[in-house]
């Protein structure tokens, strides 16, 4: 069973978001870098970036497949994950600990559209 931690927002097409105050993390989970298997690149948008929910916002690509990166709520890119630029299968290595974004929230009502943990783990045993 892929690893799901509590406390975490969690979107349909496999993204985290980790709250903190205006501000988000988010990257893809656990079970989604299972499912791709060894990254080999991520496509990332730039700093001041706006980015939308339920919009792509880049791409990770792997041996196996390319899966656009669906962004769980709307901002403003205020950090990229530089580290993934050269060492893309850090997120192979712990997919939480290793985001790919960090944006300013325009709207954290759209948190609410989210599963917390335990419903994303149903989610993930019933697909």
């Amino acid at each position: 069973m892929a690893k799901v931690i509590e406390g975490l927002c969690y979107s349909e097409s496999h993204e985290y978001v980790k709250v903190e105050g205006n501000f988000a993390y988010i990257g893809i989970t656990d079970y989604a870098q299972h499912a791709l298997g060894n990254i080999v690149y991520v496509d990332m948008p730039e700093v001041d970036d706006e980015v939308t929910a339920e919009e792509d916002f880049g791409a990770v690509e792997s041996v196996k497949a390319a899966s656009d990166l669906i962004s769980p709520v709307s901002g403003t890119v205020v950090e990229v994950n530089s580290d993934l630029e050269d060492q893309p299968e850090l997120i192979n290595q712990d997919a939480f600990a290793n985001w790919i974004i960090k944006v300013e929230l325009s709207d954290k009502s759209e948190l609410e559209k989210l599963m917390d943990a335990k419903a994303y783990e149903a989610f993930c045993e019933n697909n």
